[in-house]
């Protein structure tokens, strides 16, 4: 039996979720990490204060509680506010007090991971005052234990963040939030989203596109979702009126990339709606700018009703009168955190009306990663681990090779003639413009004047529902030029991303080989300017994979233009490496340049088949001194300069360097081999890599292979490209390695 000295009464599923984290805490054959999966708005932060005051007072009064939440939105001050609030009887202290008075028995440290993870904070540089480490080494003196209580832990799944944690060598750790994932190396809990709703804390459900139907005719997707919402904002303002409630219903606009002009687009959508900054109805929260935020903006009888922000502000801001949001599609780029959702799903007054109109919330968007983007930033099933390099592997150097930003790719006629050239191939294209058009209808291109979309719809208990809906309408935008002009740009950016251009080249491009008017050189459609932008638009994903195509072709040389740069490469003296915490039969790998790298860093989560493979591989031989894991990309780690096909200079980072035992180094570049008769191989430009990489072998007197992997045996090829593993240049890794 516990008892509690909280001034407030918990819901059952609060109370059994602290009688839960007791007993997993109090146990000795418990896990040290305990996950607790907490829908947003299940009032997760009343949980862990409960859960304090009732370990202290019936578990272990010689016990510090350190309470360490993210960076963004103070939410280290609003936990430590509440805790003062519904446990004053409780010792409370921030980081600054803590590094003037230590960590006491019976307190609670609430602390910002910016204030100690950031480069050059005070916490943990060496100083005459006592540091974070000096603190946490009298506290273990003194015999203090300490439990680490890691709020929105998804926000600080870092190698920096690890460090600080392992510091205070802490008896338990416990990770709350509402994107955790099951980790069996782990204690695991969840409280359940429908015991949250049957408390009236969230709403019943989620509304995705009330009032969208199939096939609908839209002008623009500012327009038409603002519209939408502004109607729904309305009439559950009316609603709430007759029911004598002084609440007033908050919309919610989200910019992932806050593009400036779409952000402008909207501004002026809302003005013309009568909503405006002047008037005090649109308030912005941007990570760069936040324009008149009242300080009752969070406050039910809060002013604005209408909020553009970004993710920034996802977690840690809780606004319970927010009942819409508007997700704008910007780009094909976004992520749409779960967490967002959860600012809409907070009852304002924690309880039900019984009136569906104000017990759901809803989300107007025509983003097509909606459904994909959802549950993207949920926590990663792997961790991030900091380790060091052996000292053996200290001096060692090779040259690497850097871009020259001072030579170009291709011009731009020479693209185009490429692009066209390619496509005439591909299609079998003529000069009969018509037929043209006939054989890419045949090949999946869309035609017409609108712009074809998708749109999730219908209704969900539960937020992670809509991931597995398959709930569509189509919806049909006729060309504005003036509307659309921001979603063709971002088109255009999509192509131009695999070919190295800058964006108006690229549509310059586009418009000779597709638009009317101009010159007729290389025309292979004669589509209108409305028929043009439905064009590029509707098959942006088919024009970047053409485009990524004739950048795949073999590159020419260009010994006398390109000389790539040189520089130094050392291997870092510590790196972060991704874990898979729940490999079994966890063992060293001797060979590798760092200490502690076991298998749990090369197991199928974190690392490729052949990558798997080459350092088993590595790990059985009797000559090999060292291997090294290069990374994927920065500037510390060890580059070769390849072309592609349009003569655009990249940068290639071989997967491994080798220190055999006789002084030779091989340089190693993993790549997908075959399974069940199919090509694994994703990367377009592997044989530009693999000659870029035979010739820099042959440059510096390097041992050297392309290594992939067939039916669980490596072979590698260090001669001449091909691209089936059957061709003779292909050997056995053993033979050659």
């Amino acid at each position: 039996m516990v008892t509690s000295g909280l001034s407030i009464k918990l819901f059952d599923f609060q109370e059994e979720a602290v009688i839960k984290l007791i007993d997993l805490t109090s146990k000795k054959d418990s896990k040290q990490t305990v996950i607790m999966k907490a829908p947003t708005g299940s009032g997760k932060t009343i949980i862990l204060i409960d859960y304090v005051d009732t370990y202290l007072t019936n578990v272990s009064a010689n016990t510090a509680f350190i309470w360490l939440c993210p960076g963004k939105g103070n939410l280290e001050e609003q936990s430590r506010e509440k805790m003062m609030k519904f446990m004053p009887s409780r010792t409370t202290q921030n980081l600054f007090d803590a590094l003037l008075n230590g960590f006491a028995r019976g307190s609670t440290t609430f602390i910002n991971w910016e204030l100690v993870t950031k480069r050059g904070n005070i916490a943990i540089r060496d100083s005459e005052r006592k540091n974070l480490y000096d603190r946490i080494a009298d506290a273990h003196r003194s015999g203090v234990e300490f439990i680490v209580i890691i709020d929105e832990e998804h926000s600080n799944n870092t190698a920096k963040a690890k460090e600080i944690i392992d510091a205070f060598s802490s008896k338990n750790i416990i990770r709350a939030s509402a994107t955790a994932i099951e980790n069996k190396r782990y204690e695991f809990f969840e409280i359940d989203e429908v015991d949250v709703i049957g408390a009236g804390l969230i709403t019943k459900a989620l509304y995705v596109n009330e009032g969208v139907a199939d096939n609908t005719e839209i002008t623009d997707d500012y327009d038409y979702l603002l519209d939408l919402a502004d109607a729904k904002r309305k009439e559950i303002a009316a609603r709430y009126k007759d029911n004598g409630k002084n609440i007033r219903p908050l919309v919610l606009i989200q910019f992932p990339n806050g593009r400036p002009e779409t952000i402008t687009a909207v501004e002026q959508k809302l003005e013309s709606m009568g909503y405006s900054y002047d008037n005090g109805m649109v308030s912005k929260w941007m990570s760069e700018d936040k324009k008149d935020l009242p300080d009752n903006l969070t406050k039910n009888d809060g002013i604005p009703v209408f909020l553009l922000m970004k993710q920034a502000i996802s977690t840690g801001w809780d606004c319970p009168r927010a009942k819409i949001l508007v997700k704008l599609r910007e780009g094909m780029s976004e992520s749409f955190e779960i967490q967002t959702i959860g600012r809409i799903r907070r009852m304002p007054e924690a309880k039900h009306y019984e009136d569906d109109l104000l017990d759901f919330c809803y989300v107007y968007t025509f983003d097509e990663k909606y459904k994909a983007g959802l549950l993207s930033n949920m926590d990663k099933a792997y961790e991030t681990r900091r380790l060091f390099l052996k000292n053996e592997c200290k001096t060692f150097t090779l040259e690497k090779e850097i871009r020259d930003l001072d030579i170009g790719g291709l011009g731009e006629r020479d693209v185009l003639n490429k692009i066209y050239d390619a496509l005439v191939k591909k299609y079998k294209l003529t000069t009969n413009k018509a037929d043209n058009k006939l054989r890419l209808m045949a090949a999946g291109y869309q035609f017409g004047d609108d712009i074809i979309g998708h749109a999730i719809y219908g209704e969900f208990v539960r937020t992670d529902m809509v991931a597995e809906s398959t709930n569509y309408y189509t919806t049909r935008k006729r060309v504005n030029t003036h509307k659309h002009g921001i979603e063709l740009l971002h088109s255009v950016d999509a192509i131009k991303s695999t070919i190295g251009m800058q964006t108006a080249k690229v549509k310059t491009i586009l418009e000779r080989l597709f638009r009317k008017g101009g010159t007729s050189y290389k025309k292979l459609l004669l589509l209108d300017t409305a028929e043009f932008y439905a064009f590029v638009i509707n098959n942006e994903h088919q024009l970047k994979e053409e485009f990524r195509e004739v950048t795949a072709n073999i590159a020419q040389p260009m010994t006398l233009r390109l000389n790539p740069k040189k520089s130094t490469f050392h291997i870092p003296e510590q790196d972060f490496f991704k874990y898979d915490p729940c490999v079994k039969n966890e063992v060293e790998y001797l060979s590798n340049a760092y200490h502690e790298y076991t298998s749990g860093f090369a197991t199928s989560l974190v690392r490729s088949t052949s990558e798997m493979l080459f350092e088993q591989y590595c790990e059985r031989q009797d000559d090999i001194e060292w291997v090294y894991k290069n990374g994927d990309t920065g500037q510390q780690y060890f580059s070769i300069v390849y072309l592609d096909g349009l003569q655009n200079q990249w940068l290639f980072y071989a997967d491994y360097i080798v220190m055999k035992k006789d002084g030779t180094v091989w340089v190693i570049e993993t790549k997908g081999g075959e399974a069940k008769g199919k090509d694994k191989n994703i990367d377009r430009q592997i044989e530009n890599k693999f000659n870029a990489f035979k010739k820099y072998a042959a440059e510096h007197s390097l041992h050297w292979g392309f290594v992939r992997d067939k039916d669980n045996q490596l072979y590698i090829n260090n001669t001449e490209f091909a691209h089936d593993l059957a061709d003779e240049h292909w050997v056995p890794l053993s033979q050659e390695f």
